[in-house]
């Protein structure tokens, strides 16, 4: 019964440092191993989204999101982030000690164990400043998957709109030709020096419309590799199947307002400078934690006393250098002001953003106002009155291939204009965290994201 004493002093020892996960810590576990189920459930890559040429959008996004490695990475970041929580908050690992009086013989030998405390306060403070790094990551993961899902749309919109603009500029070129078949037919029959002039115009214009489906071409395999890369896919593996052309579609454009209130709660950069700026902040609580001392206690025993010698043992850390403490807590105040500076920055930054790009937007809409209610049906006009004159031997052919390629070419800048415009709208989509399909692997809590 007299050995009970020391065991049960060992066994409060090694109560005193189990402390239990905060409510912070196990949702942050929970949200982990969420995400980690959707994208690598079992260990595994989850089953991809078949890719086909008319596959929605979403498809293509989903696939991007749980295949692409800058998600993965993000979220092994945001996961080792979470499990670093525990090992910041545990006392540090027990001692073994071993003291012996020697002299002719060993006199005393005396095995023992030691044990090092903080104050409660301390590791609650620390644990909260592990705890805000894992929000940090946490918010960092939400970026990358937002940010990828934005690449995949661009690049999607880029390659959609080059096979518009080529089919439409083929079709120029179909036109060109055709006028110049015609030019040399009128030339040989009619032997119309006048229209040698013209004819050469017709050549250079030709030459021109050539040049540029071969520019598009390239622009084409370009923007199929960015498209490949977007949905995680490396240079060596087999191309997905390409968007199937189709018209671009026009998003509507909420207010501004709307815009602004989504921006300030929920812009993932935004998200990640208040975790940053709550970083700061437990780092100021551990900072002044430090004038608190620390102790330690433990237990030796002597094998070599019958009956046996029990010595217990204490030490107490004496924080006696008050300017460093001081100088400490006035450093990690001042990088938590750093941190709210930054944050005001990046307010004032997003909102001359979300300014410029919705005048982009607008900017865009009264070019396709312009376009689709003014040009497009005037021209349009003109070419059935043209049809009609030529019909009727009123007018030359000329005229009518020459009208036909002005209205492709509107055409084209409609396309260039949507273009621009969908592609504004997906940083827009960024700026407020919006732009992620159904089933994308993001926290439980994380916004409310728009679907395509």
């Amino acid at each position: 019964m007299h050995h009970l004493g020391p065991i049960a002093l060992a066994g409060a020892l090694l109560l005193a440092g189990c402390v239990t996960a905060s409510h912070d810590e196990q949702a942050a576990r929970r949200q982990v191993q969420a995400v980690g189920d959707a994208l690598r459930p079992r260990g595994r890559q989850p089953d991809l989204p078949v890719l086909q040429a008319d596959s929605p959008l979403s498809d293509d996004l989903r696939y991007a999101l749980l295949n692409h490695p800058q998600v993965e990475a993000a979220y092994d970041d945001w996961r080792g982030a979470v499990l670093a929580i525990g090992p910041a908050r545990a006392l540090p690992d027990p001692k073994l000690t071993f003291q012996a009086d020697l002299t002719d013989t060993v006199t005393s030998l005396m095995p023992g164990f030691m044990f090092e405390f903080m104050a409660a306060g301390k590791r609650a403070a620390i644990a909260g400043e592990a705890t805000a790094a894992g929000e940090v990551a946490r918010r960092r993961y939400v970026t990358a998957v937002l940010n990828t899902a934005a690449a995949v749309k661009k690049s999607w919109i880029d390659l959609v709109a080059l096979e518009e603009t080529r089919r439409l500029t083929q079709q120029m070129a179909d036109l060109a030709d055709e006028a110049i078949r015609f030019s040399h037919a009128e030339h040989a029959t009619m032997h119309a020096m006048g229209s040698l002039d013209q004819l050469a115009q017709q050549l250079n214009d030709a030459g021109r419309l050539r040049l540029e489906i071969a520019d598009l071409d390239d622009q084409r395999s370009a923007a199929r590799a960015r498209f490949k890369a977007a949905l995680g896919l490396g240079r060596e593996a087999a191309d997905p199947p390409w968007p199937a052309p189709a018209p671009l579609p026009v998003t509507p454009l909420p207010d501004d307002a709307a815009f602004w209130n989504a921006a300030q709660a929920a812009n993932p950069q935004l998200g990640e400078m208040r975790a940053m700026v709550a970083v700061a902040v437990a780092e100021v609580a551990v900072e002044e934690k430090a004038r608190t001392p620390d102790v330690g206690a433990g237990l030796m025993a002597d094998l070599k006393m019958n009956p046996l010698l029990w010595r217990p043992l204490a030490e107490v850390s004496l924080p006696v250098w008050r300017r460093k403490i001081a100088d400490a807590v006035a450093a990690a105040r001042a990088r938590q002001d750093a941190a709210a500076a930054r944050l005001r920055a990046e307010e004032i930054m997003t909102a001359a953003e979300l300014a410029r790009m919705t005048y982009r937007v607008r900017e865009a809409d009264r070019m396709l106002a312009y376009l689709d209610d003014t040009a497009l049906p005037n021209l349009s006009q003109s070419f059935a009155s043209l049809s009609a004159a030529y019909a009727t031997g009123m007018t030359g052919f000329a005229m009518i291939p020459d009208t036909q390629k002005t209205i492709l070419g509107l055409q084209v800048e409609r396309v260039a204009v949507v273009r621009e415009r969908e592609e504004t709208l997906a940083d827009l989509s960024l700026l407020v965290a919006g732009e992620a399909p159904a089933g994308a692997p993001l926290p439980a809590n994380a916004v409310a994201l728009a679907r395509p």
